[in-house]
C-alpha cells in the first residue's frame, strides 16, 4: 500500500481508527472478500461518523483516487447482499 487514508482533523482517535478499519475492509473485498455482516459493521460506525452524504462521497472520492477500490461499489453490493454472503470487489 503506498497512500494514505483520507480522515478529518475535527475527527477523534478513536474514529480516525474507526473510518481507516471501514477503508481497509473495502481494501479487503478486493483482496479476498469479507464477509457481508462484518463489512456491514464497519460500514454502520464510518456512517456514525461520517452521516453526511456530501461527505462520505468527498472520502470515497479520494480514497478511489488514492487506492483504485470504489467504495461505492463495495458498499452498493453489501447493501444488496444477504447475511452469510460474502462481498468481493471488481478488479481494479
Amino acid at each position: 500500500m503506498d497512500y494514505s487514508y483520507p480522515f478529518s482533523y475535527d475527527w477523534t482517535t478513536q474514529e480516525v481508527i474507526d473510518v481507516i478499519k471501514f477503508f481497509e475492509a473495502i481494501e479487503t473485498a478486493y483482496e479476498r472478500g469479507i464477509e457481508r455482516e462484518q463489512f456491514m459493521s464497519l460500514y454502520r460506525r464510518f456512517k456514525e461518523i461520517v452521516p453526511s452524504k456530501s461527505e462520505e462521497k468527498k472520502l470515497y472520492d479520494e480514497f478511489e483516487k488514492a487506492s483504485g477500490y470504489s467504495s461505492f461499489q463495495v458498499v452498493k453490493k453489501a447493501k444488496e447482499a444477504k447475511n452469510g454472503d460474502w462481498i468481493q470487489g471488481n478488479e481494479k
